[in-house]
């Protein structure tokens, strides 16, 4: 079997890590694996992966030492062409024409909605994989790079704090998650921020205000607010100018982490997660599954339809909501 293997939209630690684990899985099952780079872009372009040595398939020595590393060898990018039934058609005429029978997509919600699109027409089999570090796909506990965003961001505060402390002010750090609050409410718990703001949840300013001067005159001496980018009451910088006119106890200020949470190094657990679900993905495909994605739930690793993975909100964990409550003190 000839299988192809993408990377698209926003990266994630550990998505070198799963191409790896597809390309060496392949391997193990006598398949041929063609790398596609920029996404469903080089699709479209044609644009595929060719090593060092020339070799136009990828080889478990073209994927040898890339896990320890963030981003793609792959490289990734947004395709405005993949919206259209052209060019959805031109997709499918490529693999086609490429001989390829299997595409293994590595991605967040915007990558699986283009595999469900593709599939329309194109009759191979399309297997996904979640990469995201927003961890807002049904189906997976965790999606390969949250953990590693997670780390990164509790490394910022973790300093951040030390200047808080030495000020005694309010910092509101804002966190990547347009629609989900995984990041910042597990950012918030590990750090031991105060308080974490999520589209999932009203951020009620008044309610928040009164406690920080509950907490302040209980001697605390610094606050910490984790909030997502997409929290309906905004992010960081509307929340500060509203604290700051319900009149806020502490000085404060804000820092927004950015595009600095999809890199760095990927953690242990995102190696070992990109590792199963690329190796599953493949093993999955070999065996007949189409339209769907590879995932891991309580510990076993499974297999649910690709639509299945977006089109439903991944709720918050709430005992982790009462958690940073029980520990704001």
């Amino acid at each position: 079997m000839r299988l192809a293997v993408l990377c698209s939209g926003g990266d994630a630690p550990g998505m070198n890590a799963c191409v790896r684990a597809v390309v060496r899985s392949a391997d193990a099952h006598d398949c041929e694996v063609v790398g596609i780079r920029f996404g469903y872009q080089g699709l479209l372009d044609e644009d595929f992966f060719v090593s060092v040595d020339g070799d136009s398939l990828m080889t478990p020595r073209s994927v040898a030492h890339i896990m320890q590393y963030g981003g793609t060898i792959l490289r990734s990018r947004r395709c405005e062409g993949f919206r259209t039934d052209e060019g959805l058609q031109k997709a499918a005429d490529n693999l086609h024409k490429h001989n390829i029978e299997g595409l293994i997509v590595i991605g967040g919600d915007g990558t699986l909605r283009g595999a469900v699109d593709l599939s329309r027409h194109w009759d191979g089999k399309i297997i996904g994989c979640p990469a995201t570090i927003d961890n807002d796909l049904a189906g997976t506990d965790f999606t390969i790079g949250f953990p590693t965003a997670v780390t990164t961001a509790v490394e910022a505060i973790d300093k951040l704090r030390d200047t808080a402390e030495s000020h005694e002010r309010m910092f509101l750090v804002e966190v990547m998650g347009r629609h989900s609050g995984y990041l910042a409410l597990y950012t918030a718990v590990a750090s031991g921020a105060e308080f974490a703001c999520i589209p999932e949840t009203p951020t009620d300013v008044p309610s928040i205000i009164k406690r920080i001067h509950e907490l302040k005159a209980q001697g605390k001496s610094s606050i910490i607010i984790v909030v997502a980018e997409g929290d309906e009451q905004g992010g960081a910088e509307v929340l500060n100018d509203k604290f700051r006119a319900a009149h806020c106890p502490f000085s404060t200020r804000t820092l927004t982490l950015g595009h600095v949470q999809r890199g760095g190094v990927p953690t242990p657990a995102d190696r070992i997660l990109a590792s199963e679900l690329g190796d599953h993905a493949v093993r999955a495909l070999v065996a007949g599954a189409h339209s769907v994605m590879s995932g891991k739930l309580n510990g076993k690793l499974v297999l649910i339809p690709l639509i299945d993975a977006y089109s439903t909100h991944k709720p918050i964990p709430s005992d982790l909501e009462e958690l940073l409550t029980r520990m704001t003190r």
